[in-house]
């Protein structure tokens, strides 16, 4: 009984490691297999180089072509105001616009207009006398010192009557001041005088500025000069030829305006404080047509498009697709990805606009990479420049 109690742990001892040495060398053999790699997959565009037009971005403030404060040559009281004569009245050139008391005026015209006839009478009789005098002297009937004295009257009442009349000029002209007309067609910007007033020579009665054309003065780097080859000697209005056209836009009260102007000329100096040079756009008013010919009110602020050089052979890629200051991913034939230094001509806005590294049909990766490794395999999806499939 002894003897069977022992054995029975051996022999559970015994059967486990059959089952043991079973399992063992009856269990499936493991063969290594070989990971495939990872390929991500990107999107590109395809480099096409063309022909492209350069643009300059800048801003400033529409301001009036000629803008002049109107003052009386004459002094007196007012007695007619034009309806015209208020601030954001119109007016066209030779309009009256205000009306001085001429009375003092004609008075003055009527006794010059006198003096010319007293002066003409008093001329026919010296010039008589004196032909007069030299048929005597002829006949030696009156002495040289008579002739003498006959030819300084006559010298005296020609000057008498050539004074005569300029007065006489001169007293029309400001009677015709006393009606003060506008030197061009435009609007009052303000009014300083009323009907009752009496007003002084050179006292100012409005501001007025013409509509014909209006201009704005556009600031611009001088980094950005070498894209409208502007010459830094120019003096005077560009050629119609080499004018560039400018695109003027803004919103007003919720709408949005845009304008066409031409870059006419530059200022002649550069600003000591921004360094930037000033040119001067010029749009046209041509109210002969609907209201979109109309230029853009004085004072507005605008945003402005300035067409610079047409440049060939640039390749036009989404600035997210820049690595670094000129670097970009290129896919080759086997779709390898490798990095390609690139030269930039302008990044504007979120374009890079390239002018070499790169040539027709390249495919560019536009998709962000955080590890990149150079050669890596990649899965292409061509896409439009616009990031469209």
């Amino acid at each position: 009984m002894k003897l069977k109690i022992m054995s029975s742990p051996i022999l559970v001892l015994a059967i486990s490691s059959l089952v043991v040495f079973a399992i063992l060398f009856t269990k499936p053999s493991l063969e290594p297999r070989q990971i495939a790699p990872f390929v991500p997959t990107i999107r590109v565009i395809e480099s096409s180089p063309s022909q492209v037009r350069l643009i300059v971005n800048t801003q400033g403030t529409i301001q009036p072509r000629t803008e002049t404060i109107l003052v009386p040559e004459v002094s007196g009281n007012i007695v007619w105001i034009s309806d015209n004569l208020v601030a954001g009245g119109f007016f066209q050139e030779g309009d009256v616009l205000l009306q001085i008391d001429d009375r003092d005026y004609i008075d003055t015209v009527n006794r010059a207009s006198a003096n010319v006839n007293r002066a003409e009478a008093e001329n026919e009789f010296s010039t008589f006398e004196l032909e007069r005098l030299e048929k005597l002297v002829e006949r030696q009937l009156v002495s040289l010192s008579e002739l003498e004295r006959g030819v300084r009257a006559s010298r005296i009442s020609e000057a008498s009557l050539e004074d005569a009349i300029l007065s006489l000029e001169r007293a029309e002209r400001d009677l015709e001041r006393t009606k003060i007309t506008a030197p061009f067609r435009g609007l009052v910007k303000s009014k300083q005088i009323d009907l009752g007033q009496f007003i002084t020579r050179g006292a100012p009665i409005a501001n007025i500025y013409s509509d014909d054309y209006v201009e704005v003065s556009l600031p611009i780097a001088d980094q950005q000069l070498a894209y409208l080859n502007l010459p830094l000697t120019q003096r005077g209005e560009l050629l119609e030829s080499e004018a560039p056209n400018v695109k003027i836009f803004s919103n007003y009260a919720g709408k949005d305006y845009e304008w066409l102007g031409k870059l006419v000329r530059t200022e002649a100096e550069i600003d000591l404080r921004s360094r930037m040079v000033r040119s001067i756009a010029r749009i046209y008013n041509n109210s002969s047509k609907s209201n979109q010919y109309l230029a853009p009110p004085i004072g507005l602020f605008v945003q402005a498009e300035i067409e610079g050089l047409l440049v060939d052979n640039i390749t036009t890629i989404p600035r997210s697709a820049l690595r670094g200051e000129n670097i970009i991913l290129i896919v080759d034939e086997e779709n390898n990805l490798h990095q390609r230094s690139i030269n930039i001509l302008r990044i504007y806005g979120d374009e890079v606009f390239i002018s070499g590294g790169l040539t027709q049909g390249e495919l560019i990766c536009i998709s962000p990479i955080q590890n990149f490794i150079e050669g890596m395999k990649v899965e292409t999806v061509l896409v439009n420049n616009d990031g469209s499939s």
